[in-house]
């Protein structure tokens, strides 16, 4: 398996973390919810794979381009 690293797409705060280490996903699922500006951005998942680590904690700020998950794919 590859690992795949999973970016963001904008400074946001982390808001909710959906996944956990170990677990399985397909394609389009939602990995956490970031809030930018008042609104909820989902970050999904771009293929099918286990969920190896996450680098970031609910309530921590991301910017953009950051990687903040590590999926197995």
């Amino acid at each position: 398996m590859a690992e795949l690293r999973v970016p963001v797409e904008l400074t946001a705060a982390v808001w909710k973390i959906e996944a956990s280490p170990g677990q399985q996903v397909a394609e389009g699922d939602v990995l956490m919810i970031l809030e930018s500006m008042k609104m909820e951005i989902p970050v999904e998942a771009p293929r099918a794979g286990t969920v190896k680590s996450i680098l970031v904690a609910e309530g921590d700020e991301v910017q953009e381009g950051q990687i903040v998950l590590l999926l197995d794919a």
